[in-house]
């Protein structure tokens, strides 16, 4: 395995809903939300391409308390992180898995988009 490997994710995108927090059992706060980043691109017949991905962010602790207070949907915010996938047996017995952001920097950078 290589020893100088790095896991970094820098987004910068629109909030799709408010961020959902909750604690643990051990009382420890986290915090979700879906992030969305935009591309377009001009096709070669001149047809203009539009393409939204959806991130899933997850944060903890003091992070996860700011996001939860400061942050809104449809808010331009910067997130960097690292990627983290996870996987589990679902209660019908499918193998589900999942890649999502541990944010450990969200900077707002505007508010609101207007509708």
């Amino acid at each position: 395995m290589q020893k100088n490997s790095v896991n970094k994710v820098m987004l910068v995108g629109y909030l799709g809903a408010k961020p959902e927090g909750r604690y643990t059992p051990a009382g420890r706060a986290t915090v979700s939300f879906s992030l969305a980043t935009n591309e377009a691109w001009k096709q070669q017949d001149g047809q203009m391409v539009n393409h939204t991905e959806w991130h899933h962010v997850v944060a903890w602790d003091k992070l996860a308390d700011f996001s939860k207070e400061f942050l809104e949907k449809g808010q331009l915010i910067s997130v960097e992180g690292r990627l983290n996938t996870r996987s589990w047996t679902s209660k019908e017995g499918s193998q589900m898995k999942t890649t999502e952001v541990i944010a450990s920097s969200i900077t707002p950078l505007g508010t609101k988009r207007n509708a």
